[in-house]
């Protein structure tokens, strides 16, 4: 027998140690090559009587297993054969997926007792496959994780995971972790039953031989009769409350977005009703609707594989050696600046954090205290850490702090002169070969690059607040910027664990310029007369984090209209007023109404403890409210009008040549802004609404709104020859920017 993906070690008492090890994957996955193996060594052991028992653990030091093989899964989603019906591809589909199944259900019934000995995390099928194995053993190290995540990228556990998960810890305890892709470290794990043991590093091995040398076990409890399900069974009273409440919240978290965690929700109820086999079944049903499901697809394809390939750097100039930051300059000391500040002196890097006075850079610094003794609180960090990170943030109002600096980045107010003064003073301080980054969320970079010595090193690098918890980091290209340039700063977002994306030089760039239509064309509905509850409530319906005009206020009204103002001047007579002009202009300037920052904009915040924001109610004396009921033609076309005018705003992106890539454009979307991610963002909603009835339905919605949702050239030429983004601007021809 040979085997890939294993290595075989059978010692003198028949016990036989799997170690799992990929030669050609850095981390173990359910790949088809792993799955030709797992048969193999399962017919082995049930058929070769010297076999007592098995161990599977992994060769890798980074995990046990991290679950299926997406790419594969991905690539064949769509059933195989393009020439068959689709009913044809819908069966083919549903027997691959009962045969992944049965083979975790062969390991199970094999009739010799199998241990997972887990020294890693193991998550989705990892986990999956330690479930079907009789006893299960787990090293005592707080960084393993053992999980379900599948539902976080628009799938449900297809392994089994809906079926034994239940019958180890129950219902009320299993939903949550699976609808919500939540994990458990090894003593949580252990305490909810989910594994047996938890045992130092070292004796892993030794306690997995033990457990078959001295209390063997090859039947699963649910095989066994008279098994009865922890909790209860779903008709059962109690039981059946978990699965009416569970609906409830899933329906008020997601607004039914996410057919994910509603199939979950059916596999258990259903599944626990019935034998683990039928309940098997039933999983692999429910498994092939989302796989057959456009937007299950679009979801593994930009919230996994888009974002790991642009996380490890897909666009990054191949011929430039690779660039480490160790000692980075940041310009500002405000929130922005303090939190790019705390994310790169965890990573590791010496941070020069400078202000106009020393009080300011020391506000700036003590931000990482504060998140720091909130993490201590929570027993997530440690004094000791603290003190460590703490010691690279050194907090200056002297230029001269910055020599040095192989990175700079300006985090200071959107006004050209205060960066180009700030640029001016830190170029004199840095090295020739030492890149200049801007935060600017607005500015076009190559004119802020104006006012550098080294354009080619100057480049954009902005961020999303709050920084410790935004993943993104938007890259822009100013028409000067050089490789090296790019390669350092795309090589410094690696360096802090997050996703960039590049994109060219452009007014907003591309992550603001979408962004903004979504708050303005809330602001539009309001100006038509729609009173404000609505639209904020059809914003989240939507499947966006907040509602429109909730998001104005968090982003500052006086700041929405300063931008307004400055564009105006920079376009002169190019320059197009919306509706919302006038009401912008009308809450910041003669009302005083900012936003959050003051306490008053579309809501009123009490400033008390408990106070909660409330519409103020004042709007309806600036607008008169025509539409002040609800129904559901009126939320389908307000729904539709969000994510289509973000879509087609994206599409004018591409066509200005802002964003090349439509990885970029909906991973940037999901992760910038929260852009609706069941979509997969808003380049995978045109190709899913095909380009010729996007086309069409923009139009329709442009007649009746406004042109702002007028198609441009690119899609209506893509409309004619029947083309996708995906298609068209294949992702693996842009490599490098």
């Amino acid at each position: 027998m040979e085997l890939k993906t294993f290595k075989w070690n059978q010692d003198a008492d028949g016990i036989v140690t799997l170690t799992w090890d990929d030669p050609d994957r850095t981390m173990n996955v359910l790949s088809s090559g792993a799955m030709k193996d797992i048969a193999a060594a399962i017919a082995k052991i049930a058929g070769d009587a010297s076999i007592k028992g098995a161990i599977i653990t992994s060769g890798k030091s980074n995990g046990f297993c991290a679950g299926a093989a997406l790419d594969e899964m991905e690539s064949n989603a769509g059933g195989s054969g393009a020439a068959k019906s689709e009913e044809e591809r819908v069966r083919d589909r549903y027997n691959g997926v009962v045969q992944f199944n049965q083979l975790f259900r062969k390991l199970e019934t094999c009739g010799k007792p199998i241990v997972a000995a887990i020294n890693g995390l193991a998550l989705g099928g990892g986990l999956e496959v330690t479930l079907a194995c009789h006893y299960r053993v787990v090293a005592d190290n707080p960084k393993i994780q053992l999980g379900l995540p599948e539902s976080k990228v628009g799938l449900l556990p297809g392994g089994g995971g809906t079926q034994r998960l239940p019958r180890l810890m129950g219902a009320g305890n299993a939903l949550p972790l699976i609808m919500q892709g939540g994990s458990l470290d090894p003593q949580k794990a252990a305490a909810q039953n989910v594994v047996h043991k938890v045992v130092p590093a070292d004796q892993l091995i030794a306690e997995a031989k033990r457990w078959i040398k001295e209390t063997p076990d090859p039947v699963q409890p649910w095989d066994k009769k008279g098994f009865v399900v922890p909790g209860g069974l779903p008709n059962e009273k109690g039981a059946s409350t978990i699965f009416t409440m569970g609906n409830a919240l899933y329906r008020k978290t997601s607004y039914n977005n996410y057919p994910a965690q509603r199939y979950i929700l059916s596999c258990v109820y259903e599944g626990l009703s019935v034998p683990i086999d039928a309940g098997l079944r039933i999983e692999a049903r429910y498994f092939t609707k989302l796989l057959m499901d456009p937007a299950s697809r679009n979801m593994i394809r930009s919230l996994f594989l888009s974002m790991q390939d642009l996380g490890k750097g897909a666009r990054r100039p191949a011929k430039v050696p690779p660039t480490q930051v160790k000692k980075l300059g940041i310009l500002g000391a405000g929130m922005m600046g303090a939190g790019i500040g705390y994310v790169s002196a965890l990573a590791g890097i010496d941070v020069v954090l400078l202000d106009t006075t020393q009080e300011a850079a020391d506000k700036g610094k003590a931000y990482s205290t504060k998140l720091l003794d909130g993490q201590i609180a929570k027993g997530r960090s440690t004094e000791a850490k603290k003190t460590e990170l703490l010691g690279r943030i050194k907090p200056t109002a002297n230029y001269e702090d910055l020599k040095g600096c192989d990175l700079i980045i300006e985090a200071v107010f959107e006004s050209r002169e205060v960066k180009a003064d700030v640029t001016k003073k830190a170029e004199a301080q840095i090295d020739a070969k030492s890149v200049f980054g801007s935060n600017t969320s607005t500015l076009p970079i190559t004119s802020l690059a104006e006012a550098s010595v080294r354009p080619d090193n100057f480049i954009g690098v902005h961020f999303f607040s709050p920084v410790d918890k935004m993943q993104l980091v938007e890259i822009i290209m100013g028409k000067k910027t050089g490789d090296y340039a790019l390669a350092m700063a795309i090589d410094f977002v690696k360096q802090i664990k997050k996703t960039p994306i590049v994109v060219n030089d452009s007014r907003g760039f591309y992550t603001s310029r979408c962004f903004g239509t979504y708050v303005g064309e809330g602001q539009e509905m309001l100006a038509e007369g729609i009173v404000p509850a609505l639209i904020d409530n059809v914003g989240r319906m939507t499947g966006m984090p907040r509602g429109p005009l909730e998001l104005a206020d968090d982003v500052a009204l006086d700041l929405a209209y300063k931008v307004r103002e400055q564009t105006k001047k920079d376009l002169g007579d190019k320059y197009e007023a919306g509706a919302a002009d006038k009401l912008i202009e009308t809450m910041v300037v003669k009302l005083g109404r900012y936003g959050r920052k003051n306490g008053k904009g579309f809501y009123d915040y009490p400033q008390t403890p408990d106070g909660k924001k409330r519409l103020w109610p004042g709007l309806k004396d600036i607008v008169a409210f025509k539409v002040t009921r609800s129904n559901p033609e009126l939320v389908d076309e307000l729904k539709k009008r969000f994510l289509y005018r973000q879509a087609v705003e994206a599409a004018r992106c591409f066509e200005e040549n802002v964003v090349t890539d439509p990885r970029e454009a909906d991973v940037g979307a999901i992760l910038g802004w929260g852009f609706a991610p069941y979509t997969g963002g808003p380049l995978s909603i045109i190709d899913t609404v095909g380009t010729k009835k996007f086309v069409e339905e923009c139009d329709r919605l442009a007649q009746k709104y406004g042109k702002r949702f007028l198609p441009n050239r690119l899609l209506r030429d893509m409309a004619e020859k029947g083309e996708t983004f995906y298609g068209r601007f294949k992702p693996e021809t842009k490599k490098a920017a």
